[in-house]
């Protein structure tokens, strides 16, 4: 829900699409790998006037998204199991902040940022959010899959991924045409450790990172807060590294508790005198 809200915002904000032409995004989207119950019901919301105004009802209501605790329930789990599912946290922290309505009213009168629209042919830029989405809900995916993973393992549950993404393909406001998918993906490698690894999403992300990075760069430059989509590209680049900066996070615990470190050449736990 928070990446369809992060798209919206680029669509209506950042390049300028009135609320009828961003209905009609959403529906030709719909059409194809996007398809969902999320993308089709953002279709009719848009499609909705207000019986008071006579303008889209979604403009009459207010911004602060209310929860019912699923998601802090995720964010929490993949807390106590470390396991990094960062889009679906950012999307937690983004209804937090939006329930600072208050405060965020004062901030807009005293704080300064840009508020550039985008330049360029606005069906590139439509195009290049459509991808920044797919890359992103793929990355949202990966991660939840991951988590069920290592609960199973944590927990001894036998899950098995396939049949969840089956079952959720009916009666569940994530249906979605890509679970048939993430099903084929597990049915081809029962074992597999992450959905990024699968061919297919592999292949998706291959071809739609660069229209990604384009989208999230922009958005930065434009002044558009889109911490989904920014969490899932910095998992995606986290995750393809062979070699992370956390040696020098080692580094300094090591200094400052003597936490020890490992080494790359060569095996055993040490401890140093830094300086």
């Amino acid at each position: 829900m928070q990446l369809i809200a992060e798209a919206y915002d680029l669509l209506r904000n950042a390049v300028g699409l009135d609320n009828e032409a961003i209905g009609a995004v959403f529906s030709e989207w719909n059409e194809g790998d996007l398809s969902s119950y999320l993308v089709e019901i953002t279709a009719q919301i848009f499609r909705t006037k207000d019986p008071a105004t006579g303008g889209s009802l979604v403009d009459a209501v207010l911004d602060r998204a209310g929860q019912k605790g699923t998601g802090k329930w995720t964010s929490d789990s993949a807390l106590e199991l470390g396991s990094p599912v960062t889009a679906i946290t950012e999307a937690v922290f983004a209804r937090y902040l939006s329930a600072m309505k208050t405060e965020r009213v004062a901030a807009s009168r005293v704080l300064s940022g840009p508020t550039s629209a985008l330049s360029g042919p606005k069906d590139d830029w439509v195009q290049a959010i459509h991808d920044a989405l797919y890359a992103s809900k793929v990355v949202a995916y990966a991660q939840g899959f991951d988590l069920m993973r290592v609960a199973d393992a944590e927990y001894g549950w036998s899950l098995k991924p396939g049949e969840i993404a089956t079952i959720w393909r009916g009666g569940c406001i994530i249906r979605a045409r890509f679970l048939n998918r993430i099903k084929e993906a597990y049915d081809q490698d029962a074992g597999l450790r992450n959905l990024l690894l699968a061919p297919f999403f592999a292949e998706i992300v291959g071809r739609t990172q660069a229209n990604w990075r384009k989208v999230v760069a922009a958005a930065v430059e434009s002044g558009t807060p889109v911490p989904a989509f920014s969490a899932a590209l910095a998992y995606y680049d986290a995750y393809r590294r062979e070699r992370l900066p956390a040696n020098l996070i080692q580094a300094q615990r090591d200094l400052f508790g003597a936490h020890t470190y490992e080494r790359v050449d060569r095996a055993g736990v040490f401890h140093s005198q830094w300086g």
